[in-house]
């Protein structure tokens, strides 16, 4: 438990300066008596208790004067928190006639803390009004302005600014801390969202090599009338699956981005693909019908970081994407190569089609995507036709 941030902990704080306040206000109660003044008092006599001897015997006039009074106005501190502006007013008004200067004090500062500028602004010429008037009541009448009065005027206003400039410093302490932890809290969202984005673009990318291949299945099955029951049988098993996995990647699309932040603070992750990856993403394709021709020559693969062997596993699923999709039937060609320092090269190229054949539908930003991907890991990205080829290139640095 924080002190002060709970129900029971601001009870026992309140507790705790209530009796505090009521042992200084007694203090300055004996102060006062002695002729020692904080605050100016407006309402003067002989002795502290005279103005209440008309009203009460005088056995009970110094009790109520040293004891009931200073702890009924400490009482009241009970509360400041919920009539600031009230218990304030009230305080120190009262504080010109009793020993209650350390009481309102206390609610000066609470209100100057909690309360907005205008309120804060009418207790504090409220405080200030009697330092004022001092002067020329304070003294009493016929009185010549002595070094007392003036002692008493500077130490009133200094009180009151003291309290009312602490609270003000407090509040602003508060303020602070408000908007920093706002601050922080948007910073993480944003933090947050970038990740899902991110982890959104890779399943993406997964979620677009399933459905293409499914589809080229599809399409041989429509187009090879003719195919033996142990084809159809095994382009259907491959669609089946296509289509299954491509279910669950879309699944953990939509998951990743409906679930808020786990307790733990992480988000929830498939596993990711490595360089070491690449063999099997290119039997996925081979049993499609794809010729593609993988040469990997990497010295120490398992040296290479797992944010550039996935860039590198990306840029050529999204490039075999490419290729079901625009080239159906060309043989592909991929080559990764590179030693450390040196950086990895990544090629992979694709014969064109004869003529202009309907390909399967696509957003267009692969490529750009990719580009954008290989560049966040200090890398570069191209891609273009040439007579007869389509090709995609990229260095990732790779360091020694």
């Amino acid at each position: 438990m924080e002190w002060g941030r709970t129900a029971r902990g601001r009870r026992l704080l309140d507790t705790a300066v209530a009796a505090g306040t009521a042992a200084l206000c007694v203090t300055v109660g004996f102060a006062q008596s002695a002729g020692l003044s904080l605050y100016p008092r407006l309402v003067v006599s002989a002795a502290p208790t005279q103005w209440l001897e008309s009203a009460l015997p005088l056995a009970l006039a110094g009790p109520v004067h040293y004891g009931a009074v200073p702890l009924a106005g400490a009482a009241l501190l009970m509360w400041r928190r919920r009539w600031p502006v009230a218990i304030c007013a009230f305080l120190v008004v009262a504080a010109t006639a009793t020993p209650l200067v350390p009481a309102a004090l206390v609610a000066l500062f609470t209100v100057a803390s909690l309360r907005p500028a205008r309120a804060t602004a009418a207790v504090t010429a409220l405080a200030l009004l009697p330092v004022v008037l001092h002067a020329p009541l304070g003294a009493g009448p016929g009185a010549s302005f002595s070094a007392t009065v003036l002692a008493t005027t500077v130490t009133g206003g200094v009180l009151v600014g003291a309290a009312v400039g602490w609270g003000l410093f407090l509040r602003g302490l508060h303020e602070r801390g408000e908007q920093l932890r706002a601050r922080d809290a948007w910073r993480a969202e944003q933090i947050r969202q970038r990740e899902r984005e991110a982890l959104a673009r890779e399943m993406h990318d997964v979620l677009a090599h399933r459905l293409s291949l499914l589809s080229v299945h599809a399409g041989a099955l429509e187009v090879n009338r003719s195919a033996s029951p142990a084809q159809v049988g095994q382009a259907a098993g491959v669609i089946r699956s296509s289509a299954h996995q491509a279910l669950e990647d879309l699944q953990q699309v939509l998951g990743v981005l409906r679930t808020p932040l786990q307790a733990d603070g992480a988000e929830t992750e498939p596993p990711q693909p490595a360089l070491g990856d690449l063999p099997r993403l290119v039997d996925e394709s081979r049993r499609t019908g794809m010729r593609v021709d993988l040469h990997q020559e990497v010295a120490e693969p398992a040296s290479v970081s797992a944010t550039t062997g996935r860039t590198v596993y990306r840029i050529v699923q999204e490039a075999l994407t490419n290729a079901h999709k625009h080239a159906p039937g060309q043989s592909v060609r991929v080559r990764v190569r590179g030693t450390p320092g040196a950086g990895l090269d990544v090629e992979i190229v694709n014969g064109l089609p004869e003529a202009d054949a309907p390909g399967l539908p696509g957003g267009g930003a692969g490529l750009s995507g990719l580009r954008e991907r290989a560049a966040l890991v200090g890398g570069s990205l191209s891609h273009g036709r040439t007579e007869l080829t389509h090709e995609v290139r990229a260095h990732l640095p790779w360091p020694a």
